[in-house]
């Protein structure tokens, strides 16, 4: 007697019908927000029970786009030193996370709960990391949203301290996800 073979299905995901953001928070003045523009990747697991799964996704470090209201001046200066000093994007253009443990608990029928622990690579250093998160599967699309934390410190950034030491970003950062992937 054969026991059937699982069958993984891979979705993909949809960056023009997510939302990925990251969240710095600052010890005096406002806490800049910025939109991940440029993400992919995909989850593959055993339709019915999610088991087996797997996550990748990838972001070009480039992407970032402050969404608070800004001058010109101050959005080219902020890029700025986002993309050079603290991301360092011409020597790491890329972060990448990949599972490597899922732990998948079923609500109902459509909807899971899954707590996903893997590894990050951010600015040329892989740290364990692990999430949670919400994830409503259809016939075509996943839906998948929750949040985390990181310390930029564990990836050898050292928070910004600007105007003198006036400006001081901490060291957590906060981000958040709502992710649409096809089949």
């Amino acid at each position: 007697m054969t026991t059937p073979v699982e069958t993984l299905v891979e979705y993909e995901i949809d960056p023009k019908d997510s939302l990925f953001t990251v969240q710095a928070y600052a010890s005096i003045t406002h806490s800049p927000k910025f939109a991940i523009r440029n993400f992919s990747g995909s989850a593959m697991f055993v339709p019915g029970s999610l088991c087996k799964t797997s996550v990748r996704s990838e972001i070009a470090a480039e992407s970032l786009e402050i969404q608070d209201e800004v001058s010109a001046l101050d959005r080219r200066e902020i890029e700025r030193i986002m993309f050079r000093e603290i991301l360092r994007t011409q020597d790491f253009p890329k972060i990448i996370f990949e599972s490597s443990v899922t732990k998948v608990n079923r609500v109902n029928e459509f909807l899971y709960r899954v707590h996903v622990a893997g590894a990050l690579t951010l600015c040329g250093i892989t740290r364990d990391h692990t999430f949670e998160t919400q994830v409503t599967i259809g016939p075509d699309t996943l839906r998948a949203n929750g949040s985390f934390t990181l310390l930029q410190t564990d990836y050898g950034i050292r928070p910004v301290t600007a105007a003198g030491g006036l400006l001081k970003v901490r060291d957590v950062l906060q981000f958040r996800f709502f992710i649409t992937a096809r089949r």
